[in-house]
């Protein structure tokens, strides 16, 4: 069965009433599955806390000591962009949390796919420092888990958020454990992610960035995705699949943008279970990163997750 992993502790992540990650996001998302019927057709599951020795997985105890605080004191902000609030430390361990609790369901093999319905995102989140919208790194965090608790050898990250994911790409840049592959509008925010970073050390050519400018045709995007996933990742040959879901590539999107459709998001989501189905028997967690167009967020989540409980 396909997972989806929610808790209303996501809504109470305050980052003021002109951010454009805001609650508004999930609110109008889950209006419209339930609209569906997506909603009731998933498998509803409430998500556990991570703890701090899970987020120390990747993330420096410092710093995760000093977003404790800087919401205990009533808020304030990481960066220009990235607003805490009294909740927000709460929010973070929920979001990363939400993936740890899929995780551990699909490799007891109680399910095969998940959606994490969660906020803060994660993948700008270095590890000492939050930055764009993002706490903690929910997607690494959870790569780091499934290496150290389920003793997996080969775990892959595949972003196609319009946005770099540079905190991710960091944590793992001399792993040889993890594939990431990340494609991404550019040059744009947060200006990495060129072609030319691949990885250092024994995790050289384990970084994948595939850039495009704002006027590439959806179909070059999703051929090259295509691509992409039937070379390098098949030949990775990866142990369970962790997708970074950003939906801020949507045509609409008021920050981003890169031309896609929800059907666009659907074709990329069937690409990579066909991959999951040959490599590792279908596990998949996918964890909602960027997407702030509140008309279209809702309708990429809803192919997303309607081509996942279709193949589930």
């Amino acid at each position: 069965m396909t997972l989806l992993l929610y808790d209303d502790i996501f809504l109470k992540h305050d980052t003021g009433p002109d951010h454009p990650e805001n609650y508004k996001r999930l609110e109008c998302t889950i209006e419209h599955l339930k609209s569906t019927g997506l909603w009731d057709r998933s498998t509803l599951v409430s998500p556990r806390a991570a703890t701090v020795e899970e987020i120390a997985l990747v993330h420096d105890r410092n710093y995760i000591d000093s977003a404790r605080k800087v919401a205990e004191g009533g808020g304030g902000h990481l960066d220009p962009d990235t607003a805490v609030s009294r909740d927000t430390y709460k929010a973070a361990l929920y979001s990363a949390g939400a993936l740890l609790t899929a995780a551990d369901s699909i490799m007891e093999k109680s399910d095969r796919n998940s959606f994490c319905m969660v906020r803060p995102p994660g993948h700008h989140a270095r590890p000492a420092q939050g930055m764009g919208f993002c706490i903690f790194n929910n997607a690494a965090i959870a790569a780091q888990y499934l290496i150290s608790r389920h003793k997996l050898d080969r775990v892959l990250i595949v972003d196609w958020d319009c946005h770099h994911g540079n905190g991710t790409q960091e944590i793992f840049y001399g792993d040889n454990q993890v594939l990431y592959v990340s494609l991404h509008r550019w040059p744009f925010y947060p200006g990495t992610g060129g072609e030319d970073e691949r990885g250092s050390g024994k995790g050289n050519g384990l970084t994948i960035n595939i850039p495009f400018t704002a006027a590439t045709p959806p179909d070059i995007y999703v051929e090259t995705f295509k691509k992409m996933m039937a070379v390098d990742v098949l030949s990775f040959n990866p142990e369970f699949i962790i997708i970074s879901a950003g939906f801020d590539a949507y045509v609409d999107d008021p920050i981003a943008g890169l031309g896609l459709g929800p059907d666009d998001f659907a074709i990329l989501t069937t690409i990579t279970m066909e991959i999951a189905n040959k490599c590792c028997e279908g596990r998949i967690v996918s964890c909602l990163e960027g997407g702030y167009s509140l008309q279209g967020l809702p309708l990429c989540v809803e192919r997303h997750l309607g081509t996942m409980l279709e193949a589930a």
